[in-house]
């Protein structure tokens, strides 16, 4: 940037208070035009609120906001769009009965004397679908969608107000890696446009294939910042936890014993035409690989009986297992933590405590129908210890908690029932880097204390740490098996590209 233009974007001294809680402290941000600017830290750092003031959902308790050198404030979410700031959520925030165009311009409808326009909307959003990569009709409606085309349409919704700072909220957690390129393609084209993004994810190889430059939060302080020829996974993650974490996917040599889930034959709805077969020993971790939309958590759902299989058999530690609903896997020790926390694996207007004990509150029910007060509050002391879940108190509504923390209620409510067989969806998906450190950690100890792991990831890094062996799919379809010394990222994606 010219030392005499002045930032596209700047704050100077931002600081925000909640009851209890410091989440700003005099930060300090600016970012040039055409330029990506990243900003990463851990759950708790300070990311969304600063992202939220800058889009005027909140208002900041001091500081200066400027844009293009001049000093300016924010009361409402349309006074940052018109100043041409506009955020893009993590969580979706489309009408799902409407159709891609009626999303893309809701509430700006080209229209005369009040008559929407039909035709030049569609025409309009034809373009901006476009410009994502997204080759469907505007006419298509939004559930129709896979999420990450819905992620798509977000990101045309917002391209299309002609953005000059254009803030990026974990943009790819939902993409598939063709969707991500694409992204990535979007903003090179909105760069040399000059539109200036602030870029947030926890896929630091994304950060460094993108970002120009690279803002550190930590307890809602600047922590430091990187300019592109210092951006390394090793120098972002230093600066995010103030510590080395070189060692960070550390695992311990695991003596698998003998098998103790066997999966037969399976086949589901979403690929009728393919069946599985599975096993996992006591005390092995397996990773189930493949791109996006390969069919991983359809054979998990199936798996742990959310889903019924059309084919096959399930047997653990032997003993065959019905496979009419979710009870009978529990019963006989399997669990499953899923992808969506907040949709399949919290409640969140639930206390920690009742959350933490309520896959176990049936099995500890005083006189087999009341709730059992001293279970409840000693599985939360319990767990709040031996998986570090941080949080006010017991009761403490499970909603506000960091996602990292979130993660950890919903282990520590299986963990209670000590299952034989742990299912993991996308377990460390939306967290911070310190607690992906801590679930890592975890589930190294799980595994040594004999418990059979298989877990579902779409980050290759997280695969190839983590893993005993490795089973990759495509398109429903197991397509081969990697052990420990086969693994690499190359032969991850052979398989997972294999026709």
């Amino acid at each position: 940037m010219n030392s005499s233009t002045p930032p596209r974007l700047e704050v100077r001294g931002i600081t925000k208070q909640f009851p209890g809680v410091i989440a700003l402290q005099d930060v300090d941000l600016h970012v040039a035009p055409g330029e990506v600017l990243a900003v990463v830290g851990e759950n708790g750092a300070g990311k969304s609120t600063l992202m939220k003031i800058l889009a005027g959902v909140q208002t900041a308790d001091a500081g200066q906001m400027l844009i293009e050198g001049t000093a300016t404030e924010f009361q409402s979410v349309d006074d940052a769009l018109d100043a041409g700031i506009a955020l893009i959520h993590q969580e979706l925030n489309l009408s799902d009965n409407l159709d891609a165009a009626a999303n893309i311009f809701l509430g700006r409808e080209p229209n005369v004397l009040g008559w929407i326009r039909r035709s030049q909307m569609e025409q309009e959003a034809r373009h901006f679908l476009s410009q994502v990569g997204l080759e469907i009709s505007p006419r298509t409606l939004v559930r129709d969608l896979a999420i990450g085309q819905q992620q798509l349409i977000e990101i045309a919704k917002a391209l299309s107000i002609n953005a000059k700072v254009l803030i990026m909220d974990e943009p790819t957690s939902s993409l598939s890696q063709r969707e991500t390129e694409t992204l990535m393609q979007v903003i090179d084209q909105l760069r040399e446009q000059g539109v200036s993004i602030l870029y947030i994810s926890h896929r630091l190889a994304e950060i460094q294939r993108i970002a120009d430059r690279v803002t550190v939060l930590r307890d809602g302080q600047n922590a430091g910042e990187l300019q592109k020829a210092e951006i390394t996974h090793a120098a972002m993650v230093s600066r995010m936890v103030g510590r080395d974490v070189s060692r960070f996917y550390q695992r311990s040599s695991h003596q698998p014993g003998d098998v103790v889930l066997k999966v037969q034959d399976f086949s589901t709805t979403a690929w009728p035409t393919h069946r599985n077969t599975v096993t996992v020993r006591k005390g092995e971790i397996v990773g189930l690989a493949g791109l996006v939309g390969a069919g991983r958590s359809e054979f998990l759902r199936a798996v742990f009986g959310v889903d019924r299989p059309l084919t096959g058999s399930l047997e653990i530690d032997g003993e065959s297992i019905p496979l009419q609903n979710v009870r009978s896997g529990i019963a006989a020790g399997l669990a499953l933590v899923p992808e969506d926390r907040k949709q399949q694996g919290l409640i969140l207007e639930m206390s920690i405590r009742e959350n933490a004990s309520l896959a176990s509150l049936s099995a500890h029910a005083k006189h087999g129908c009341f709730v059992d007060a001293a279970y409840e509050r000693d599985v939360c002391e319990e767990f709040q210890k031996s998986l570090g879940i941080r949080m006010a108190g017991p009761t403490q509504l499970v909603g506000l908690l960091s996602g990292g923390n979130q993660q950890k209620v919903v282990l520590a409510k299986w963990l209670a029932l000590k299952p034989k067989v742990l299912l993991l969806d996308e377990p460390t998906r939306g967290i911070d880097i310190g607690a992906k450190e801590e679930i890592y950690h975890l589930i190294d100890q799980l595994a040594k204390a004999g418990v059979a792991i298989l877990f579902a990831s779409s980050e290759m890094e997280e695969i190839i740490g983590i893993s005993d062996r490795v089973l990759v799919m495509r398109e429903g379809e197991i397509k081969g098996e990697l052990t420990r010394e086969q693994l690499s990222e190359q032969a991850v994606m052979a398989l997972a590209t294999q026709d």
